[in-house]
């Protein structure tokens, strides 16, 4: 990084090129990860039959979450739901949880318990285990900090950096919900912030209770039906670029194929909102974003088919020259604009 770059402000840099600042240093010859910073997880060898994953997740009052629209069940449950997330793009099994957490001396008992307990209902499907953590006492916000741990077989592993060109690109679910959630909160007073109807409920569980597709990325890594993967939390438009950088390729995304729940196109119609900005740019769906090689594509789709895993064919992987663009209906093309969440840009 130039001496100019040094100097600038986090807000001229933004989040990912802060990451990617991070000198070499910090690595040691004397232990090296299987893989390291630049994906949904870090990967190191336990022994010859299984590695570790290890993830871990920031979650700061006013910035990820605000206490008006999500009860501290909400809180606990979606941290977890992150975090078990990026052990779904790695194609692991989690193993275990760490939470460190930052608690204003104003909360009650009760209010931690119900963060603990929104934390043990996502954690349970997955038998994945609490075993420690931190409590400190904070000013005013809330601060949350979770590690989370998973194993996986060597061979097995879902990274961002296997995408090859002709590859087609997928989505796991459907994407916008949780922007479409959001923007309900945002939009209804305080006093009305609770949804009384079915597809606003539908909405608002998206954004505070989303689901991490932990049986969709071990299926994916069980065979090489997935070539590259990570998990969708920025939104579409940012995400995929993070996975064509570290592929070192481009993509072509058909906007006609996304998939887009009745409940929010709905919603969109009613505040006016074209529902593809959501789905492009809103994040927080926390689906699965992966490429497969084209002779995979029957057997896989037949698979996630009979096991009830809505997957959707998007796109299909370029050259790096070509860049990242999206194909409209009437088949115009331009380059996909990059509008999902950035740490620091928004500051």
């Amino acid at each position: 990084m130039s001496p100019t770059r040094r100097q600038a402000s986090l807000s001229k840099l933004g989040e990912f090129e802060l990451i990617q600042s991070l000198p070499r240093q910090y690595s040691s010859p004397k232990f090296r990860p299987t893989i390291g910073i630049g994906d949904d997880a870090a990967v190191f060898p336990l022994s010859p039959t299984q590695h570790m994953i290890v993830s871990t997740d920031l979650l700061i009052e006013h910035i990820h979450f605000t206490r008006h629209t999500a009860t501290f069940y909400d809180i606990g449950y979606k941290a977890a739901a992150a975090n078990l997330s990026d052990i779904a793009a790695m194609g692991a099994t989690p193993t275990a949880l760490f939470v460190a957490i930052a608690l204003p001396a104003s909360l009650t008992k009760m209010d931690w318990q119900e963060f603990y307990r929104g934390l043990a209902v996502s954690c349970k499907p997955h038998n994945v285990q609490l075993l420690g953590g931190d409590t400190s006492a904070s000013p005013s916000a809330l601060f949350i900090a979770i590690t989370i741990t998973g194993q996986v077989e060597p061979g097995h592993i879902l990274t961002r950096k296997g995408a090859k060109i002709g590859d087609l690109i997928y989505v796991s679910g459907t994407l916008g919900d949780a922007a479409a959630g959001l923007a309900y909160f945002k939009n209804s007073p305080p006093s009305k912030a609770s949804p009384r109807t079915k597809p606003l409920q539908y909405l608002a569980q998206r954004h505070l209770q989303p689901t991490p597709r932990i049986a969709l990325g071990q299926l994916l890594a069980s065979q090489p039906f997935a070539s590259a993967a990570m998990d969708l939390s920025d939104g579409l438009s940012g995400d995929i670029r993070h996975l064509c950088r570290q592929s070192h390729v481009g993509a072509l995304i058909h906007s006609h194929h996304i998939p887009m729940s009745k409940p929010m196109q709905a919603y969109a119609k009613r505040v006016s909102t074209a529902p593809l900005d959501w789905s492009l740019h809103g994040g927080e769906d926390y689906e699965l974003l992966f490429t497969v090689p084209p002779q995979w594509q029957p057997e896989l789709e037949k698979l996630a088919k009979t096991r009830r895993m809505p997957i959707t064919q998007i796109g299909v992987i370029q050259p790096q020259r070509f860049g990242i663009r999206i194909e409209h209906q009437d088949r115009t093309r331009h380059p996909l604009p990059q509008r999902s969440y950035e740490h620091f840009s928004t500051l």
